[in-house]
């Protein structure tokens, strides 16, 4: 079975056909992007996978579980998580609690055991806290632990907010344009660190990028969005020969390469 199924996926703003019939399965372990020009669909379509929006029709799955339909909330705590393009990390929080906030989507206590201290409460918190710390480690940010968010280089908040997705122990990991404001040698290391985040934690990665010198170096397969349909897909070699991506990306960066 797919980790994630969208069959026929459409969404419309008013008279306005942003996403038209698209379709994807995607298997566990891949590392897939989705290009094109700005304004092509893409952010809109992580937006219905994550519920931030409720497709117009068609049918997402995750693991055979349809996601249309339910809140970001539900889908989160069901195993996506995502960053988006402009960083939104709580810049007064240090860089601990940004990661610690990222669990509570799924605490089993309530007011009553906050107020009271009691064993249910201590002991998730604990376990927040603990998971947190071991994810600075393994991310080597320990040392920015009681940092404030808004104090990071801009690099340094990238992985920041990358690694506060992972909080929430996810299946899937969609990333929305990281390389975003990075200058050549910090896409260099986010492209080997894009890739050690999926062995290390055996995860499925889908990212939107621009940067195409990241997409074809890292994405073993690509889809391509045009006004919202999709004009291609295969792996990286193909896509940048297709006549059909190249006249789409004239005039916004002139080559797919």
């Amino acid at each position: 079975m797919p980790l994630l199924e969208i069959s026929h996926l459409t969404h419309y703003f008013g008279g306005l056909r942003a996403v038209s019939d698209f379709n994807l399965s995607l298997e566990h372990g891949e590392l897939i992007g989705l290009i094109g020009p700005n304004g092509a669909g893409k952010t809109t379509i992580f937006n219905l996978v994550t519920g931030a929006y409720k497709a117009s029709e068609g049918s997402i799955k995750l693991e055979g579980q349809e996601l249309v339909g339910r809140s970001p909330h539900e889908i989160n705590s069901m195993g996506i998580s995502r960053t988006f393009q402009t960083i939104r990390l709580w810049g007064q929080m240090t860089v601990l609690d940004n990661v610690r906030v990222a669990h509570y989507h799924s605490i089993r206590y309530g007011l009553m055991d906050v107020f009271l201290q009691l064993p249910r409460y201590q002991k998730q918190e604990r376990e927040i806290e603990e998971h947190s710390r071991e994810l600075l480690r393994l991310f080597k940010l320990e040392h920015y632990a009681y940092e404030p968010a808004m104090n990071l280089p801009y690099g340094v908040q990238r992985r920041v907010e990358i690694l506060r997705a992972m909080g929430g122990r996810p299946k899937l990991l969609l990333l929305d344009e990281p390389a975003a404001g990075m200058n050549p040698n910090e896409i260099g290391e986010l492209m080997d660190f894009i890739h050690w985040i999926r062995d290390e934690f055996d995860l499925t990665i889908w990212l939107i990028e621009h940067q195409m010198r990241l997409v074809m170096n890292i994405c073993e397969r690509i889809k391509v969005l045009d006004f919202g349909e999709t004009i291609a897909e295969g792996v990286p070699e193909e896509i940048q020969n297709n006549p059909r991506v190249i006249e789409a990306y004239l005039g916004e960066q002139g080559e797919v390469a």
